[in-house]
């Protein structure tokens, strides 16, 4: 399936895999909205794309911030027709010596924002026969010793995109659950670990993979793993 000029959402835009995959749909030939609180980075990012691009700082977690992204988004580059929901936090630690607050803040981030996001654009996504790429992690297959709270908000996820996949059966939007394993970025420190984690663009890759099938073909669990496994 051709990409050209169509619509997405990035989530999470500002670095990493959210950073990686708008670079990527842009050079699809898609018009990206580049959605994440920090909007210094989101300019940084949009100036250097070659592509057309919009910037819009959001809070996912807040859902009049979102509603606000989703009529912007609408003004300025149409109904939107890919959402990558990739927007994420890893906080806490072992569930003795954590924050409770820093635990539910995964929860806020990581589950929460990818309900606001998607039943904010899921009209859109609607009338367009369009596509939804949430980023999950292996976390939610594979739990972490102190990684709680995070593993909690990923298994809560693919719940949602599970039902969410089964309510739209009889219509032409697809859903896919991505879940990649250990990936460089600024969620976790990989300095000391012996094994070679992802990058980020090997995780985008895959995001256009999944939304270029052909429009009979949907890519439901997909796992995206280093060949050094945790």
């Amino acid at each position: 399936m051709d990409l050209t000029d169509r619509v997405a959402v990035v989530t999470g835009a500002s670095s990493g895999i959210g950073e990686a995959t708008a670079r990527a749909l842009a050079r699809e030939g898609c018009a990206v909205a580049l959605v994440a609180r920090r909007e210094e980075r989101l300019e940084a990012i949009a100036d250097d794309i070659d592509g057309e691009t919009l910037v819009v700082p959001t809070d996912v977690s807040d859902e009049d911030a979102v509603t606000a992204m989703a009529e912007t988004v609408r003004a300025e580059l149409g109904t939107v027709e890919i959402l990558v929901n990739n927007a994420g936090v890893a906080r806490g630690g072992p569930v003795a010596d954590a924050d409770l607050a820093e635990l539910r803040q995964n929860v806020r981030v990581n589950l929460e924002g990818v309900m606001n996001v998607t039943h904010t654009l899921l009209p859109d996504l609607l009338d367009s026969d369009g596509d939804v790429v949430t980023v999950s992690s292996l976390s939610a297959r594979f739990p972490q010793e102190g990684g709680s709270g995070y593993t909690a908000s990923k298994f809560g996820v693919n719940g949602f995109c599970r039902s969410l996949r089964k309510e739209l059966s009889d219509e032409d939007v697809r859903v896919c659950i991505l879940m990649p394993g250990p990936v460089v970025t600024e969620l976790n420190d990989w300095e000391h670990w012996d094994g070679r984690a992802m990058d980020p663009a090997d995780v985008a890759e895959t995001v256009v993979f999944t939304l270029t099938r052909p429009d009979r073909v949907e890519l439901t669990d997909i796992s995206v793993n280093s060949t050094d496994k945790l």
